[in-house]
């Protein structure tokens, strides 16, 4: 094959990603994902069926639990999501609502449901970092939401942060300054 063949041919490929364990989005591969990882996307699924369509948590369980990958996920962590965060929705809502530059009604159930794991997590799940709390949220919004919707979970969970963690968002916001300096 002539060098001239061989460069159309590459023209037509994708080009290669320099980040391991990411799809060409940006996302995550499956493979990568920790189970928690992957509870917070099972939790996610099942806190958009309770939003969109009401559904109760045990119906929302047992067809979450069929689903494929489910073993791969920690179930522990999925529970305390799911029950955690239909069981305080009002509370987890009166959080986040201050933080919104618009109504809960007017942001999609994908973000919606991000910030309630978010918040869940700040306030429940004390052995989770902060900013691991914060990505993984973010990581959620950028899969399964809209384009900019992990945006607006950022600055949403961002902005709570130094309220639900601030001995630890304090701690590590002085660390970073001592480090640029």
């Amino acid at each position: 094959m002539s060098e001239e063949q061989s460069s159309d041919s590459g023209a037509n490929r994708p080009a290669r990603q320099s980040r391991t364990g990411l799809t060409s989005t940006g996302v995550r591969k499956a493979a990568s994902k920790s189970n928690r990882s992957r509870a917070r996307e099972f939790a996610l699924q099942g806190l958009y069926q309770h939003i969109v369509g009401h559904n109760e948590v045990l119906e929302i369980d047992r067809f979450t639990r069929e689903l494929a990958g489910f073993h791969k996920a920690d179930v522990v962590h999925y529970d305390a999501l799911l029950r955690g965060c239909v069981e305080n929705e009002a509370a987890l809502d009166a959080l986040i609502t201050p933080k919104l530059d618009r109504g809960l009604t007017a942001i999609s159930p994908i973000e919606h449901a991000c910030m309630w794991i978010g918040v869940y997590e700040f306030q429940n799940c004390l052995d989770v970092p902060w900013r691991v709390v914060l990505n993984e949220c973010i990581e959620l919004a950028k899969e399964f939401g809209g384009t900019d919707g992990h945006k607006y979970v950022n600055a949403v969970l961002n902005g709570l942060a130094p309220e639900l963690r601030a001995t630890e968002v304090t701690h590590d916001r002085s660390a970073q300054k001592k480090s640029a300096s």
